[in-house]
């Protein structure tokens, strides 16, 4: 039987560390990064598989040193430059290596108040969310793709949600309502234009310049804004218009992708006790609606 190696890529993950940054003009004001990075690699390496010679292997081994040594000698602010720095360290270090896969996990760490301001080097972590980036690049091609992500942003209203008018049959037992619990862990992703930042150059300066900062705070602003004001007719609804508001504000940004689990909150029935209930509910783990959409650009949209 004939066969071949189609695609392969190897690496480490659960590369973790926490960085500090100090104001040098005031060494106690600091802030700190927290990242769990992976990065593959992608090359000549067939005939470590095909042929057991390990003689164009990086150890992944080598490939964790590397992440920790240069997040100590480099800028990890925002985490989408050090994707794109590590990138380039391994396609410049190695010949052999055509491309990288980097995707770095930041933990949510904030100041809190302490006296009616912001302590300087103290923080609450608002896990379990995560602000994460996935970057991919080819040497070759000089294909970039880059995207940026909040995973895991918990969020619930206890009014201003509806859902009726829907597709009935002989299995529906769902009963339509124009007051309900909505809640969702939010998993948003935003992919930036290649068009636009097409070169791993491309990526330092919009980072200089705060481009991937400023994208992560108004996407994490708009889910939560459009989230609560909004009278929602359906998690569909709300997601597409949180998606397009997102592409008018973020130029550079070609589509939005939203997953997101409709986590259900089911009133106690104490009929048999003869009371009415409107306000008390029984958290359902499972199972749960699960509601995807990608929202990009018309071809001939000027936004």
């Amino acid at each position: 039987m004939a066969v071949e190696l189609i695609d392969s890529s190897y690496g480490k993950a659960n590369v973790k560390f926490l960085k500090v940054k100090k104001n040098p003009d005031n060494l106690k004001e600091q802030e700190v990064l927290e990242a769990n990075v992976k990065v593959l690699l992608r090359g000549n390496f067939d005939v470590s598989y095909t042929k057991a010679d390990n003689s164009p292997i990086v150890p992944t081994d080598t490939v964790k040193n590397t992440i920790l040594i240069e997040a100590k000698k480099t800028d990890v602010w925002p985490i989408e430059r050090f994707a794109a720095h590590l990138a380039q360290h391994f396609t410049s270090k190695y010949s052999h290596v055509d491309g990288v896969e980097v995707d770095i996990v930041q933990a949510r760490w904030t100041k809190f108040p302490v006296q009616g301001k912001l302590h300087a080097h103290s923080f609450k972590n608002e896990g379990p969310e995560t602000r994460r980036t996935r970057l991919e690049y080819n040497k070759k091609s000089k294909k970039l793709h880059v995207a940026s992500s909040i995973v895991d942003l918990t969020v619930l209203k206890s009014t201003g949600s509806m859902f009726y008018g829907y597709n009935v049959c002989d299995y529906t037992t769902l009963k339509p309502t124009t007051d309900r619990i909505l809640s969702t862990d939010v998993d948003a992703t935003w992919t930036f234009d290649p068009r636009k930042i097409s070169t791993i150059q491309d990526v330092f300066a919009y980072a200089d310049k705060g481009g991937f900062d400023s994208a992560y705070n108004k996407a994490r602003e708009i889910t939560l804004e459009l989230f609560a004001l909004e009278n929602s007719p359906s998690v569909q609804a709300t997601m597409y218009n949180m998606s397009e508001k997102i592409l008018e504000n973020v130029p550079e940004v070609s589509k939005v992708d939203y997953a997101l689990p409709n986590k259900h909150y089911i009133l106690f029935n104490f009929e048999w006790k003869g009371l009415k209930n409107d306000d008390l509910f029984y958290p359902s783990p499972d199972p749960n609606g699960y509601i995807k959409a990608t929202v990009a650009r018309s071809p001939a949209s000027k936004l």
